[in-house]
Formats: structure tokens, C-alpha cells, sequence
């Protein structure tokens, strides 16, 4: 049920895509809204353009104390902002309630949710299962895909009814404060990632079992068997568990895994045919995960297997997640901006088998790299680094014990000397790989601006 906000006076921190739909959404219900961001005014103004005559008062440059004076009812986050910031830890120690825009969607969205998390996959298995809901629902019903890809959903509860069905890509930033979760909610792996907010992967792991743990007994949640990290939660299920992974599950366990080139669905006795491998145009092992995921997803949600079929057949993939650019003289450029943690690199390194050229680097997660540096000298031929975290990555590599390096190495201080460097190097049949392992903060905005000025530069060489 939708909450009345008249009158409500709400701070909202954050003034990025979720905090601007969520002021958006609160003005619209008339609530007295505070937006509060860290960043100069100066550098404000196209935010402040996208609330163009609604009443917001704002508060920029700073996180003051003294905000919580005014009588704030409630404090919303967006999913960049820390929880140890000073402000949300005061106002804590007063008691008032911190949320978010996906906690406020979850409380009065009047259908069935499917919620995706992981540390990697989230965006290709959220889209794909959008697109199975999008085959399967039946008119006047409709498929809302949402929460950290497209638009922040909470701007359109006014238009969701019962009878349709929202998929949300949920990250750890907004699950570790969220206890109203979706449906159906799907854990598709935990790998270090994000240990720059959580600081352990114990807070990490935490943070994402949320999805799974603050459900109910008639909730149904999807694992990944063959993941350790979201395996170790099948014990914390409420409700009906069903698994995905490669191998066929053991006798009684429910779940989709691959048998001769076709993936198939186990309900724990019978077995049903979903779709051949060969209708997967998505590269790599990781990719044909991904789509045994958004099946047990599918599945989980009621949808049909034709549904199922159809959000597969002819997906060639998200922007930025081993998209290919070009061909350049006999050269495959890939764009894999997205992987902003060396076990995401790792992934893509391993849907190659032809000679890489790998860019390495952007800025450092505080994660571990001596896994991916083994990896790249049993699988790479030329290795270039870019940005703050080279230092760290080329000392990881040099770590690696015992053998002598099979790759050349190359060091740049910015993405675009990687890309002539690696046009240097490459020889026809070789394919170059910008997947990073680092964020792209030091550069760029995010993975997405990195990727497409990654794109332009490929585009460009002549």
C-alpha cells in the first residue's frame, strides 16, 4: 500500500539518477523534499535542470550536521553514498529511519518483483529476463525492467498494476539497508567486489543474502549451485529454492543445467527440454551461466518455457560486456568496460582462445589480484596497463612465482595511450580485450563513458 508523504519532510542524499527520480516521485506524492549533495553548486546545474520548477530546497557542497535540526522524518540514500558517512551516522544515533528508493518501490509496488543480484552478470541476466517477462506476460499486463539499469522504478508506481511484473537489478549498496525484498529474488554469485564500501566480504556477502534472507515462506529464491559463495545461502532459504548451473543438480534439487547442447530444467523428479545451446549467441562459459540463471528466474516467476525461449533467441548482448567493436586489420576489438573487479576480467579472459592483447587498470577496489595475474601468464600475449591502479596490478603480475613472462607489458597513464599501445602490438588473428578489473573513476564518470570513448577510439584508427 501506498504510503502517504504529505507533508513529510525527507532528506534525500544524493543528487545522481536514484535521488533525482526519488525527489521526483516524493514531490509528485507532496511530500517537503531536502536534496543534499557534496557537490558545488557550479556542478550542479544539470541536475538542477531535471527538477526545473518542482519545490525542492537544496543543499549542496557538503553533508552539514545541522540538516538533521529541521525535523526530518526520514533520510533516503542513494546507492553512491556510503552509510559511515557522519551524517547518516548521526542521524542514526537520533533515530531516524534511513531508506532508499528501492526500499520505497518495494513497499507499495502491487505486483510480483523479481529481484537479480551478484558481483557479476547482474545487467546481461536482468535484461535477458526482462525480456523472457516482456514474451510472457499477456495484454493489458505489462514487464517493467528496472533498479540499477534504466530508470529507478519507483517514478512509475503510480502506473504499476497487480497483474504486471517488475525485474529489478538490485547491487549491495541497495540491498544492505533494504528489509521489504522481491518475490522471487536471485543471488547469482559472490566473488570480492566492493570491498572498498563493505571492507570485509563477510559485510559484502551480508549485504547481497539480504535478497534472499528478508523473504518470506511463499518467496522463491534462485542460487547458483556451482558458486560457492551463493551456495552457502541455500541454507538461509524461507521459502522454495530452485538452482541453476552448468552440471546436471543431484537427485531432488530443482534447477536448469546443460545435457548435450540443450539446457534442460529439473523439478526435482521430471526433466523438460528449455532451448538448444547453439540459440545463445553470447560469448563464454560466464554468458552461458548467465542464461541457465535467467531461466531458473523464468521458471521461478511462472513464466512459460516459449517465454523463456524467446528472451534468448536473438540477444546479442548489453553495451559494454564483451561487445565487439570493430574489426581492424584482421584485429577484434571487444569492449568489456563493465568488468570493474579481476574476477569479472577473469570471465572474459576465459571466452577467448585466440592471442589477447588485454588492457589492464583504471582505479584499484582494494581486491585481491594474484588469481587474475596467474591467469594472464597462462593466457595472455600482450599486456597493457593504464591508470592509478598499474603500479598495483604490474606487482601482482611480477609476483607470480616460478615462471618466466610469457607477454610483453606495456605501461600508459590513460585509456586512450592504451589503445594506440595496443594498436601497436596487435597482429591479425589477435583479438584486444579492454577488460579492465578496476573502476573507471579515475578517468571517467563510470564504466559506461569509459566504454563508449573506449568505442569512439577503436573507431577511429586508421
Amino acid at each position: 500500500m501506498m504510503m502517504d508523504w504529505t507533508g513529510r519532510r525527507i532528506l534525500v542524499i544524493g543528487a545522481a539518477r536514484q535521488g533525482l527520480a526519488l525527489t521526483r516521485f516524493l514531490v509528485h506524492h507532496r511530500a517537503q523534499v531536502i536534496l543534499n549533495d557534496n557537490r558545488p553548486a557550479e556542478s550542479m546545474h544539470a541536475a538542477q535542470e531535471a527538477l526545473d520548477g518542482l519545490p525542492v530546497r537544496w543543499e549542496l557542497g557538503g553533508h552539514p550536521l545541522s540538516l538533521l535540526d529541521e525535523g526530518v522524518d526520514l533520510i533516503c540514500v542513494s546507492g553512491g553514498v556510503p552509510l559511515n558517512l557522519p551524517l547518516i551516522i548521526e542521524a542514526r544515533k537520533k533515530g531516524i529511519p534511513i531508506s532508499n528508493d528501492s526500499q520505497i518501490f518495494m513497499e507499495a509496488v502491487p505486483c510480483t518483483v523479481i529481484g537479480i543480484t551478484g558481483s557479476a552478470g547482474k545487467t546481461t541476466t536482468t535484461t535477458l529476463v526482462g525480456r523472457m517477462a516482456e514474451a510472457g506476460v499477456q495484454a493489458p499486463a505489462r514487464s517493467w525492467v528496472g533498479g540499477n539499469i534504466g530508470l529507478p522504478l519507483v517514478e512509475y508506481l503510480d502506473e504499476i498494476q497487480p497483474i504486471d511484473l517488475v525485474t529489478l537489478e538490485l547491487s549491495s549498496f541497495q540491498l544492505e539497508i533494504m528489509t521489504r525484498v522481491p518475490q522471487v529474488g536471485a543471488i547469482l554469485n559472490i566473488t570480492p567486489n566492493h570491498l572498498d564500501r563493505h571492507g570485509t566480504m563477510e559485510a559484502y556477502t551480508a549485504a547481497k543474502a539480504r535478497l534472499i534472507t528478508c523473504q518470506s515462506q511463499d518467496d522463491v529464491a534462485i542460487l547458483n549451485r556451482e558458486d560457492p559463495g551463493s551456495w552457502k545461502l541455500a541454507g538461509s532459504v524461507p521459502g522454495r529454492l530452485i538452482t541453476f548451473g552448468v552440471n546436471q543438480p543431484p537427485a531432488g534439487l530443482p534447477g536448469t543445467f546443460l545435457d548435450q547442447d540443450l539446457l534442460k530444467y529439473s523439478d526435482g523428479s521430471d526433466i523438460m527440454d528449455i532451448l538448444p545451446r547453439e540459440m545463445i549467441l553470447l560469448r563464454g562459459q560466464h554468458n552461458l551461466i548467465n542464461v541457465l540463471a535467467a531461466c531458473a528466474i523464468g521458471i521461478g516467476a511462472g513464466l512459460p518455457v516459449n517465454a523463456l525461449r524467446s528472451g534468448v533467441d536473438q540477444f546479442h548482448g548489453v553495451p559494454h560486456r564483451l561487445e565487439r567493436v570493430r574489426v581492424w586489420h584482421g584485429v577484434e576489438w571487444y569492449n568489456d568496460s563493465i568488468a570493474t573487479a579481476p574476477e569479472r576480467t577473469m570471465a572474459a579472459i576465459r571466452a577467448f582462445d585466440t592471442p589477447l592483447v588485454l588492457l589492464l587498470g583504471g582505479r584499484d577496489k582494494n581486491l585481491p589480484w594474484q588469481d587474475l595475474a596467474a591467469l594472464v601468464h597462462l593466457r595472455v600475449d600482450h599486456v597493457i596497463l593504464f591508470g592509478e591502479a598499474a603500479e598495483k596490478i604490474q606487482k601482482a603480475l611480477d609476483e607470480v612465482s616460478g615462471r618466466d613472462k610469457p607477454y610483453t607489458l606495456h605501461r600508459c597513464n590513460t585509456l586512450f595511450d592504451a589503445v594506440q599501445s595496443a594498436a601497436a602490438v596487435a597482429e591479425p588473428g589477435d583479438c584486444v580485450l579492454l577488460s579492465p578489473g578496476g573502476t573507471s573513476y579515475d578517468e571517467f564518470k563510470d564504466f559506461e563513458e569509459r566504454g563508449e570513448r573506449y568505442r569512439s577510439w577503436v573507431h577511429q584508427l586508421a
